[in-house]
C-alpha cells in the first residue's frame, strides 16, 4: 500500500517560483507545513511557506537539510540537478522518482519515449554535432536545445537555408533536436494526475494562445471537436500510465484541423512537450474547477484520494507579464499594478499575483481567471488594451 502523508506533515518543495507558491497555498489550506528550497531569498513560495532554505539546487548540504525536515518531497520545475534527485530517492521520500524527470529533462529522450508509445509527434532528428546538422538539415523546422529551454528560449525556427548559420550557432553550444515545424491551427494542453495509490484523473482540455513563445491565454473549454478532445485526453492518459507518472503532468499538443495526421480524418493531434508538474496552462483550475491542479498535485504525492476535476464555469486565464503591470499609482492597494486599468476585469475575474520583487518584460508576474462566456471575456480583455498583443 502506498504511503499516506497526512496533514500536519511537512512537504518539501524544490523551487520557489509561482508554481511552488501555488502548491504551497494549496498544501497550507489542507493543513500541511511546507519547506521551500530556492536560491533566491524571499522568493514567491517562501513568502507563504513555513521554512525557507536559501541555496542553489545542487547544494548537497541544503538538499540533505530539506530531506531531513520533510516527510515527502516534490518539485515545481524540470531542470533540477539530477544527482540531487538521485540522493533524495535514497535518503528521502520522492514519490515522483527521478526516471520520469530524466526523460522530460531531455527533449530527444522525451520525443523518443512518446514515439515508442505509438503516439504522433513531429518528425525529429538528434543533433549532437555540426555534421549531424548538415546531414539532417531541412526546413521548415525548429531546432531546440535538448535541455534547459523554456518559453521559447534555446530554440530557433528555421524557414530557409539562410537560417543555417543561426542553427549552427545553437548546435555548437548545445546538444539539440531538430523537429519538423507543424503548421498547427491550435495549441492545446491536457493536465492529468496520478496518485501514489495509482488513481488517475484528468482536467478539461485547455486551448492555449501564445505571444512571443510565452503563454498569453488559456481558454476552457477548448474550441475543438468532441472527437479531438477525446483523442487528446486518451493520448495524455496513455503517457501518464506508460511512464507511471506520480503527481500532476501537463501534455502540450498541436491541433491540425482537417487533416489525417495523428488519427482519423477530420483533424490531427501531435504531441509537443511534457511537463511532470503543475503547469501555466492549468492555472484556470484554481477558480474554474472543483479541485485545482495544485491541490490535486498535493493529494497525489501525499497518497490522498484525488479530487473532482469537473469544470463549474467556462474560463479564460490571462497571464500578467512585467510589461502588463502598468504604473504604480495604485501601489497602496496592489503594488506595481495599475488598478484602474484592471477594474473592468476585477469585477468579473480572480486576480493572482506572485509576489515577485522585480518586474521585467516577459516575466510572469501573475494571472487573472475570468469566469463566464469565453467570447464575451475575450472581447472584454481586448477592450482594456492592457495586453497590446491582444487575442491571436
Amino acid at each position: 500500500m502506498a504511503d499516506i502523508i497526512l496533514p500536519n506533515s511537512t512537504i518539501g518543495i524544490i523551487g520557489g517560483g509561482q508554481l511552488g507558491r501555488m502548491m504551497c497555498i494549496a498544501a497550507k489550506a489542507m493543513g500541511y507545513k511546507v519547506a521551500i528550497l530556492d536560491p533566491t531569498p524571499n522568493c514567491p513560495a517562501a513568502q507563504v511557506a513555513d521554512t525557507e532554505i536559501t541555496a542553489p539546487y545542487d547544494d548537497i548540504d541544503s538538499i540533505k537539510k530539506l530531506a531531513h525536515i520533510s516527510d515527502v518531497i516534490t518539485y515545481e520545475f524540470e531542470n533540477i540537478d539530477y544527482e540531487a534527485l538521485i540522493y533524495l530517492e535514497t535518503a528521502a521520500y520522492l514519490p515522483q522518482r527521478s526516471d520520469v524527470l530524466k526523460i522530460t529533462q531531455h527533449r530527444y529522450m522525451e520525443k523518443s519515449a512518446i514515439e515508442s508509445m505509438g503516439l504522433p509527434v513531429a518528425d525529429f532528428f538528434y543533433i549532437d554535432s555540426i555534421e549531424a546538422l548538415e546531414k539532417n538539415f531541412f526546413y521548415p523546422s525548429v531546432i531546440k536545445s535538448c535541455s534547459g529551454g523554456y518559453d521559447g528560449k534555446g530554440q530557433i525556427v528555421i524557414r530557409g537555408r539562410e537560417d543555417f548559420a543561426a542553427a549552427k550557432g545553437l548546435a555548437e553550444k548545445h546538444e539539440c533536436i531538430l523537429e519538423k515545424l507543424i503548421p498547427f491551427d491550435r495549441e492545446i494542453s491536457v493536465i492529468t494526475a496520478r496518485s501514489t495509490g495509482e488513481e488517475i484523473s484528468v482536467f478539461p482540455v485547455a486551448e492555449n494562445i501564445h505571444i512571443n513563445n510565452i503563454l498569453h491565454q488559456s481558454i476552457v473549454p477548448a474550441r475543438i471537436s468532441r472527437e479531438l478532445e477525446a483523442r487528446a485526453i486518451e493520448y495524455a492518459l496513455t503517457i501518464t500510465k506508460t511512464l507511471n507518472v506520480i503527481g500532476v503532468m501537463a501534455v502540450e499538443m498541436f491541433v491540425v484541423e482537417g487533416e489525417s495526421g495523428g488519427g482519423t480524418i477530420g483533424g490531427g493531434i501531435y504531441i509537443n512537450e511534457l511537463a511532470p508538474r503543475p503547469h501555466n496552462s492549468g492555472h484556470y483550475t484554481i477558480d474554474a474547477c472543483i479541485t485545482s491542479q495544485f491541490e490535486q498535485h498535493i493529494r497525489a504525492v501525499c497518497g490522498l484520494p484525488l479530487g473532482d476535476t469537473s469544470l463549474h464555469s467556462p474560463v479564460v486565464m490571462v497571464n500578467i507579464l512585467g510589461e502588463h503591470l502598468g504604473g504604480s499609482r495604485a501601489a497602496a492597494e496592489l503594488p506595481g499594478l495599475d488598478l484602474e486599468a484592471y477594474l473592468p476585469l476585477l469585477e468579473r475575474g480572480k486576480l493572482h499575483l506572485y509576489g515577485k520583487a522585480e518586474a521585467r518584460a516577459g516575466r510572469k508576474m501573475g494571472h487573472i481567471n475570468m469566469l463566464g462566456d469565453p467570447e464575451e471575456i475575450l472581447k472584454l480583455i481586448n477592450e482594456t488594451k492592457i495586453w497590446s498583443g491582444g487575442e491571436k
